[in-house]
Order: C-alpha cells, then sequence, then structure tokens
C-alpha cells in the first residue's frame, strides 16, 4: 500500500494495489474508488484532503509488515 498526497491540488491518493486501474466510481463528492477488471479496489483518491481528514498524524496498528518504510 501507498499513500501520496499532492499538496499542489490538496488530493490524497491510496494506492491499494499495484493492478492496473479499468474503472472508477466517485462514491461521494471528490472521492473516487478505482477498480481493477475484476473489480476489486485498487485505489482511492480523495480530493480536498485537507477539509475532509487529518493529514497530521498517519497511526498504524497491528499491521503485519515485513518491512517498514517511511520518508518524508
Amino acid at each position: 500500500m501507498k499513500i501520496n498526497y499532492y499538496p499542489d491540488t490538496d488530493s490524497l491518493y491510496i494506492e491499494l494495489s499495484e493492478r492496473e486501474s479499468a474503472d472508477s466510481i466517485e462514491i461521494s463528492e471528490g472521492i473516487v474508488l478505482d477498480y481493477d477488471q475484476e473489480g476489486s479496489i485498487v485505489g482511492i483518491d480523495i480530493d480536498n484532503a485537507r477539509k475532509k481528514i487529518n493529514l497530521n498524524e498517519l497511526i498504524l496498528n497491528k499491521l503485519p509488515l515485513d518491512t517498514q518504510k517511511l520518508s518524508a
């Protein structure tokens, strides 16, 4: 999983899979789910992210991670 924030557009993209997006559906104003060919969610795009979520804190709990990579 990758989380990318783009300050110039105030958008946040959560990449859940490296599979290519085949379809997108806006589920709420400014929140779009990307799906692969099989219908699995591969990403979440959030426009005007600072108005919708707290970007000042990220807490990861009980994830079964082999490695952790943090960069700022």
